[in-house]
């Protein structure tokens, strides 16, 4: 990972923390165009991986993981990761395996960002 895409990285890890109260324990940022790609793992604190153990669990996890991280980075915008990588944030997809503890979140900005 090179220099930009780690402190995207943190920036993405102390973002979830500050918002949520955990941010993912290990997460690779790749940038592709416009795209910010986030691969990360460890993401659910002990409460939810006690949650996820039904089936209803799992669904509440999902949908707090999944539409409210969307939703809450569109009410706080990323200054700070537009900031460095010099692009205006459009929107965020975002997606969890909840029995894995794996996600993935695709940050859209208004311009490349991938580059040299």
């Amino acid at each position: 990972m090179h220099r930009t895409e780690q402190q995207f990285a943190n920036m993405v890890r102390s973002y979830r923390k500050e918002h949520i109260g955990k941010g993912p324990e290990h997460i690779k940022v790749s940038f592709h165009g416009k795209w910010a790609i986030a691969h990360m793992s460890g993401n659910l604190s002990p409460v939810e991986q006690f949650i996820t153990r039904t089936e209803k669990g799992r669904t509440m996890i999902w949908q707090a993981r999944t539409q409210m991280i969307k939703e809450l980075y569109n009410q706080e915008r990323p200054a700070d990761m537009e900031e460095l990588v010099g692009a205006n944030f459009v929107k965020l997809f975002a997606d969890i395996h909840v029995e894995n503890d794996e996600a993935i979140s695709i940050f859209v900005f208004d311009e490349p960002i991938d580059k040299p």
